[in-house]
């Protein structure tokens, strides 16, 4: 086996690569103040940014889900790679040419799992690149030419093809060094009668790569008749390519979306190819899957969720590109950015747009228009016929749960004036009050959203699911310090925002000791966080209370939302203490748990997990101090 990793190569490692330049291939951060940088935290799903990094330090925490360490730490966790393969890729990117105390260099075939079949990807890219200059790949070069796309553009996105016979990348591979167990387990090859052959033979190809810019599968384009399989035919689920997880073009297109905070989602690779080129370089798009959850995720680690942010959904015009964009505003509420739809004349995609008006058509068509809940109401009323009573009444049945779902309380409001104008429907306060009944309705069931259809008419839900039970846990204590300080904090967070925003708005649930506390941060939290009240304090309140869960905890707001403070003079200094303290012992209970653990478990520690968390608790220990030190200014 190869030695371990000369230390002094890792030390060089850490400081030859900055570690906000690491996070930045994941997600948008945004200054936090004190020289810290904060985000989405990719490693646990939440709505504000609770994931710091101090580049300075080198580290980065999460007060959300406890996640923390160095740039090594952040790359082993988000990619799933050992030690040794996380610096070994940082190495490559900084030219650090890596020393073993056993036995020198470590050769290719001791190297990760992972690392090898990233690797095998790019040597698979490159051959296909090469091919695609070959004779045999005139057809590819005349498809490409025939939707616009020149030598430089097909260079530009890596586009290849792959030779019709039965095995010529796998014989390439096998000359670079790869076994044919690598080759299956990567998707370039499959088995055959007599051993491995390719997966993908006589088809344009597109490299397909993740965030951080690594390439992790290809989707390939059907280019003669006698192909008997699928028009696009994608790299299969394997260690390293989740299509659920991956958006074509997302390597290139993560920075300007960051900047603008804008993305749009088109349905295939020539689309985001052509966008591309016609200036619009903020576009992505699925691989293969509806556009669900964990591309959602992905992009709102880059757009920050901030007011401005704009997600554009172009699909097709037709029946199948509808059922796309409605699947697509199932997911909607999960943003915070605003999400419209674009349609092009004809219904034309934009690749053929490009083709037939040009680049200017292009960039035309994806700028904001139709929200895509306007464009969902559309689709569904017009499914009845709103000439009878009868039909604007169930049109109005299916399509005001849709409204009931928008959380934000002026913006259900002005859409159910707009659904009451689509139905025609003269009494607008009938429909607005019809929604907000099917709003509270939802909310007591601990609905997120309506289900396939709303609760019958005229009356409650005759199928109700159980209300959510007040928060568990110890009962409040204001004998105790840390509910005391707690208490405090909220109310700071409700009642003065400025005071304590945005700091804030980075704590996690867990940080509230008290369980209802815990709950009362959570609606904070869904409301927009305490920075929401900067602007319009009556309207933030509002929202605090329409996100509460039931009314244990909407009471408990109402009732923080009017308490008297503490303290003799409420300024910066006074909000400044209780932030620190609240976080103080959180960090503490941290340490505390961690070593506990270590100690529970004694010599059973595996040497990896004792190394972790040794680590975990000297970064938590380094910002417990700081905090001692500098109060608030640690933040």
């Amino acid at each position: 086996m190869a030695g371990r990793i000369n230390d002094d190569d890792v030390k060089a490692v850490r400081d030859a690569v900055p570690i906000d330049a690491v996070v930045s291939e994941y997600l948008q951060l945004r200054n936090a103040g004190g020289g810290n940088l904060k985000g989405l935290c990719p490693f646990h799903d939440e709505k504000s940014p609770s994931f710091q990094v101090s580049p300075g330090k080198g580290l980065f925490h999460c007060f959300g889900c406890q996640e923390g360490g160095d740039t090594i730490a952040f790359v082993m966790k988000i990619d799933h790679l050992t030690f040794s393969e996380t610096v070994e890729r940082l190495a490559a990117k900084a030219g650090i040419t890596l020393r073993y105390e056993e036995g020198g260099y470590n050769p290719s075939h001791q190297r990760g799992e992972r690392i090898r079949l990233v690797e095998a990807h790019k040597i698979a890219a490159d051959f296909y690149r090469e091919q695609l200059n070959g004779p045999e790949a005139e057809i590819g070069r005349k498809f490409l030419a025939g939707r616009g796309f020149d030598q430089d553009a097909a260079a530009h996105f890596g586009v290849g093809y792959s030779p019709a016979g039965w095995d010529h990348l796998t014989r390439y591979l096998r000359g670079k060094g790869f076994s044919d167990k690598e080759l299956i387990s990567s998707g370039l090859s499959q088995d055959g009668r007599r051993g491995p052959i390719d997966r993908f033979r006589g088809r344009l190809m597109w490299p397909i790569s993740d965030t951080s810019g690594e390439i992790v599968g290809f989707g390939a384009r059907k280019l003669r008749d006698d192909d008997n399989g699928p028009k696009y035919l994608n790299t299969p689920e394997t260690s390293i390519y989740k299509k659920s997880q991956v958006l074509y073009g997302i390597d290139l297109a993560k920075k300007d979306i960051a900047k603008a905070s804008r993305a749009v989602v088109v349905e295939g690779y020539t689309d985001v190819m052509a966008c591309h080129l016609a200036g619009v370089t903020t576009a992505i798009a699925t691989c293969g899957t509806a556009f669900g959850n964990d591309h959602i995720k992905i992009l709102r680690r880059l757009l920050m969720d901030n007011g401005s942010a704009r997600v554009i959904f172009t699909f097709d015009g037709d029946a199948a590109g509808q059922k796309a964009a409605l699947r697509a505003f199932e997911d909607d509420q999960k943003f915070a950015a605003e999400t419209y739809i674009a349609i092009a004349p004809d219904s034309m995609d934009p690749c053929d747009l490009r083709l037939a008006k040009g680049d200017d058509a292009v960039r035309d068509l994806v700028e904001p228009r139709t929200p895509l809940f306007e464009f969902a109401l559309r689709q569904i009323v017009g499914r009845y016929d709103l000439e009878t009573p009868a039909g604007r009444a169930a049109a109005l049945d299916e399509a005001g749960p849709v409204v009931a779902r928008i959380k934000n309380s002026s913006s259900q409001h002005e859409v159910a004036v707009q659904l009451a104008g689509l139905l025609g429907i003269l009494d607008t306060q009938f429909v607005v009050k019809r929604v907000g009944q099917l709003a509270r309705w939802a909310r007591d069931r601990g609905e997120r959203g309506p289900g396939q259809g709303g609760p019958p008419r005229g009356g409650p839900p005759q199928h109700q699911v159980q209300a959510p039970k007040a928060p568990a846990g110890p009962a409040l204590n204001l004998r105790s310090p840390a509910h005391r300080t707690e208490r405090e904090l909220l109310k700071l967070a409700l009642q003065k925002p400025a005071l304590v925003s945005p700091a804030f708005d980075a704590y996690g649930t867990d940080e509230f000791t008290a369980p209802p506390y815990a709950a009362v941060r959570q609606c904070i939290a869904e409301a927009g966080g305490a920075e929401q009240g900067l602007a319009e304090t009556r309207e933030y309140l509002v929202n605090v209370l329409d996100a509460a869960p039931d009314n244990t905890v909407r009471n408990l707001v109402t009732e923080l939302a009017v308490e008297v403070f503490h303290g003799k003079t409420i300024d910066e200094t006074y909000a400044g203490m209780q932030l620190v303290q609240v976080r103080l012992r959180a960090v503490d209970r941290r340490i505390d748990d961690v070593q506990g653990s270590l100690a529970r478990l004694g010599s059973n520690v595996a040497p990896d997990h004792l190394a972790a968390a040794q680590n975990e608790v000297w970064v938590l220990q380094q910002y417990a101090q700081s905090l001692r030190s500098h109060g608030a200014d640690a933040l």
